[in-house]
C-alpha cells in the first residue's frame, strides 16, 4: 500500500515554515495543495504550494502577507507560497533531523534545520530540540531586503510526572523573525503574547511541567514558564527588554460524550519597555470533531 498522500482544497499546514495556530476562535487555513510521502522508513518529505489564505478574523480568500519582527508590511501581498521538507528519524525514533525550504514569491526565502534527540538516563528521559532559521528576500524584493537568522535550543528533563525545561533563543541580522502574516513559529522562546523574535533579541526560558497522571489523575497538566529577553535592536536608541510569566492548567477529557475536548485556564503577566505590557486570563477549549 502507497505511503503518498496528495491533498488539495482548504488546509490547516503544520510545518516548521508554515505552523498551525489555533489560539483563536477561527484559526487560518490555506487554499492550496500538499503532499507527503513517507514510503522509506524513517523519511518523510513534504512539498506544496499554498495559494491564498483565510484569516483567523475574517471569511474569505487573500493573498498572503508577510510580518516581519513585530510588523505586518502593509500592501505587500503574494498568492504564491511554496515549501519542500525532509525529515529522517532513526536511533529507534529517538533522533530526528530535518531540513526545510520556504518562499513566499516575490517577497521572502527561509532555510529551515532541525535536531531532536531524547535519551533516557536511569528513571529521567532527558531531551535537545535545536533549531536554525535563515530568511532573505526573494525575486521582486517587494517587502525589501530581509537578513534574519534565528537559532532556538530547548533542553528538557522527564521523572515521573515532572517535566523541567531551560530554552535559549538569539536573532540577529537586520530584521526581527519572518513569517506569513497570522501565524505563528516553532521558535522555544515564542508564546500568543510576546514571541522574543524582535531584531537582534536573545532570550531565556525556565519552564516546569507537571502531568497529575503521577497521582492518578490522567489528563490534568499544570505548567508554569518564565521567559525573559533582551538585547532588542528597538530602531529608538535604547535596548529593548521584556519578559513574560505565564501559568496554565490544562485538563482533557478521558471518556464520555466529551472525550478528548481540552480545556486550558491561562494567566498571563508579560512586561516590556519597548511595547505594551500585558496582563490577560484566557479560557481556551479545543475539541477536534471528525466529520468523515
Amino acid at each position: 500500500m502507497s505511503k503518498t498522500e496528495l491533498k488539495v482544497g482548504e488546509l490547516q499546514p503544520n510545518l516548521p515554515v508554515l505552523t498551525f495556530s489555533d489560539i483563536r476562535l477561527l484559526p487560518p487555513s490555506y487554499t492550496g495543495a500538499s503532499i507527503v510521502s513517507q514510503e522509506v522508513a524513517g523519511l518523510t518529505l513534504q512539498g506544496g504550494q499554498m495559494r491564498a489564505m483565510s484569516h483567523r478574523d475574517e471569511a474569505g480568500d487573500d493573498k498572503m502577507s508577510p510580518w516581519i519582527g513585530r510588523r505586518a508590511v502593509l500592501g505587500v501581498t503574494s498568492d504564491r507560497f511554496n515549501y519542500a521538507g525532509a525529515d529522517y528519524a532513526f536511533n529507534a525514533n529517538r533522533t530526528s533531523v530535518g531540513a526545510w525550504y520556504a518562499q513566499l514569491e516575490d517577497v521572502y526565502n527561509q532555510r529551515f534545520f532541525s535536531l531532536k534527540h531524547s535519551e533516557p538516563v536511569g528513571s529521567w528521559t532527558l531531551g535537545a530540540n535545536l533549531g536554525y532559521f535563515d530568511s532573505s528576500e526573494d525575486g521582486d524584493e517587494l517587502a525589501g531586503k530581509i537578513d534574519n537568522q534565528a537559532f532556538y535550543t530547548m533542553l528538557s528533563a522527564k521523572q515521573g510526572g515532572h517535566t523541567f525545561h531551560v530554552g535559549y533563543q538569539k536573532l540577529s541580522g537586520d530584521d526581527g523573525m519572518i513569517r506569513i502574516f497570522g501565524n505563528v513559529t516553532p521558535l522555544a522562546n515564542e508564546l500568543p503574547t510576546f514571541d522574543f523574535a524582535s531584531t537582534d533579541e536573545r532570550s531565556w526560558q525556565a519552564r516546569y511541567d507537571y502531568d497529575f497522571v503521577a497521582l492518578g489523575i490522567p489528563g490534568l497538566v499544570s505548567t508554569v514558564r518564565y521567559i525573559k529577553g533582551d538585547n532588542v535592536d528597538t530602531g529608538l536608541g535604547f535596548e529593548g527588554k521584556d519578559w513574560e510569566r505565564d501559568l496554565d492548567l490544562r485538563y482533557t477529557v478521558q471518556s464520555g460524550p466529551l472525550k478528548n475536548v481540552s480545556v486550558i485556564v491561562r494567566n498571563v503577566t508579560a512586561r516590556s519597555n519597548y511595547r505594551p505590557s500585558v496582563d490577560e486570563n484566557r479560557l481556551i477549549v479545543n475539541y477536534n470533531l471528525a466529520l468523515f
